[in-house]
């Protein structure tokens, strides 16, 4: 029979305890490990809520937190992530659900600490210490956005919707909610009047992303080690390094296998074997809902590869025309190659007897010496972009002039992009009431 919440307690003081007199952490570990394995993100914020009811002082409590980490990443990796190796793509995120988890239990503490505060100063105190707790927390959107952008593809490919679907609904649950603590703390006025109101928004988002963490690295992790190929995991870590990470990234995993996005995988059945592999919850998911693969093939036989992407020539012309911008390009040397004519919004005129005309020469002789000049300094590198704001009529105009390199910083051509922006400039505050924080 498992222990009570309370009994779990009465353990965790006597390891405080144990720190306080200077115990190793390999000692401690040895002693508690089946106590502090099995203590839930459900557990944390109740077992902590009694502590500093207690008054054993915030400092003291988050010691455990670093210790309860340790244990449970030790495990995950002896059971459900076992053969991860240092740097792979899980390994990654099962280290920054480490930071969340140490964060989240802060939140929980200070959340404590404030709701417990007996004087206007010390509330200001917490306050203070629950400010930072949140500022730091605002980076856990990186660490969602790379499951969503670079784990749940792979999933959806394989039919697997619903448990993609219903985390992410939490994630960004998440993050609106800490949005919205972190505009509450930035607004309290009176912290102590205001404390119970404070402390419980905080407890309860320190909840929800200790949820998460568990769902994450005893479901989604897993699963996901059993579904994934080599190739697979090539493209996730690719992904991954273009979001970036919210811990150091100190190994170099080298996968074995080229990378294989989820439109490449040209097979995304589940086999028996994966099945069984998988974590029960999520089995039982597939087994009652069934799955249907996502076989679409979005490649076409005349489209271009464009690194992001494929378009047929017809896709290309259609898309260009629809920008709220019009481009005009120039090669390397100085030669117009091609422009845009937007159906949205129009700039300034241009016609096909354009194309191969010197570019200063598009432009009437007193702008010559400065198009010559913006040109110059662009493709010498000595800026990326030029700005310029005009008047068309009664339409307000943005250029930007931008330089053209290829991945190796080759020149190859200038941009101009023209941009109407009349309704920005001239009713911003209409404007500003129309922003949605997505």
């Amino acid at each position: 029979m498992g222990l009570r919440v309370q009994d779990k307690v009465e353990v965790v003081k006597a390891l405080l305890k144990e720190l306080h007199r200077g115990a190793s952490v390999e000692e401690l570990k040895r002693k508690f490990r089946d106590v502090l394995v099995s203590i839930t993100p459900f557990e944390i914020p109740l077992i902590e809520q009694q502590l500093v009811r207690e008054s054993i002082p915030v400092s003291e409590i988050l010691k455990l937190c670093d210790l309860h980490v340790e244990l449970f990443r030790e495990a995950l990796e002896s059971r459900e992530l076992e053969g991860v190796p240092r740097g792979h793509p899980l390994d990654l995120l099962v280290r920054e659900n480490e930071q969340i988890l140490k964060m989240s239990e802060a939140l929980s503490l200070y959340a404590n600490a404030l709701a417990r505060s007996e004087s206007r100063e010390e509330a200001e105190k917490h306050l203070e210490a629950l400010k930072r707790v949140v500022g730091d927390l605002k980076r856990i959107r990186i660490h969602y956005r790379k499951i969503q952008m670079g784990i749940f593809p792979y999933f959806e490919r394989r039919g697997i919707i619903a448990v993609p679907r219903v985390l992410w609904g939490r994630e960004d649950q998440v993050i609106v909610k800490l949005r919205k603590l972190a505009k509450m703390l930035e607004e309290a006025r009176d912290p102590y009047a205001e404390r119970g109101r404070l402390a419980a928004e905080a407890l309860n988002l320190a909840r929800e992303i200790g949820e998460l963490v568990f769902r994450e690295n005893k479901i989604l992790y897993p699963a996901a080690w059993a579904l994934l190929s080599e190739g697979e995991w090539a493209a996730v870590r690719e992904v991954f390094d273009d979001i970036g990470y919210i811990v150091e990234v100190e190994d170099d995993w080298r996968p074995r296998a080229e990378p294989i996005l989820p439109y490449q995988v040209e097979d995304p059945v589940v086999s028996r074997e994966q099945l069984e592999k998988m974590p029960p919850e999520m089995r039982r998911v597939i087994e009652s809902q069934g799955l249907e693969p996502d076989k679409y093939k979005v490649v076409g036989r005349d489209d271009l590869d464009l690194g992001t992407g494929f378009l047929s020539l017809r896709e290309l012309k259609a898309i260009l025309a629809s920008l709220p911008v019009e481009v005009t390009y120039a090669d390397r040397n100085d030669r117009v190659k091609f422009y845009t004519q937007s159906k949205l919004h129009k700039g300034f005129v241009r016609t096909k007897t354009i194309i191969g005309r010197r570019i200063e020469f598009c432009h009437p002789p007193r702008l010559e010496e400065l198009v010559r000049k913006t040109v110059d300094e662009i493709k010498s590198g000595m800026r990326d972009v030029a700005e310029f704001w005009t008047r068309q009529g009664d339409r307000i105009i943005r250029v930007l002039i931008v330089g053209v390199r290829s991945k190796n910083g080759e020149y190859l051509g200038t941009l101009e992009i023209v941009e109407d922006l009349t309704e920005v400039v001239e009713n911003t505050e209409q404007v500003k009431e129309k922003i949605v924080v997505l």
